[in-house]
């Protein structure tokens, strides 16, 4: 008996976003976009943080954080 057919490898383009309040807009499409600060991959459908005024995705609320008080100093 033959192993199962293994699924196609399925490539992942980098979308390019505008990101507004409360929503982004789709410039290029694509699979993902990277976090401003860790640099890893964000798949679109779990970007939940981003940064209108830097126009920067992040991957947690932590990492936001972290980069608001990079920009805006702790004070």
């Amino acid at each position: 008996m033959n192993p199962p057919p293994k699924p196609l490898s399925m490539e992942t383009r980098q979308a390019t976003l505008r990101y507004g309040t409360p929503d982004f807009d789709v410039l290029k499409p694509g699979d993902y976009v990277v976090c401003a600060v860790s640099g890893k991959p964000i798949p679109l459908d779990r970007l939940n943080y981003w940064s209108v005024e830097l126009q920067e995705a992040y991957a947690s609320a932590t990492l936001m954080n972290q980069r608001w008080l990079e920009t805006h100093g702790r004070g």
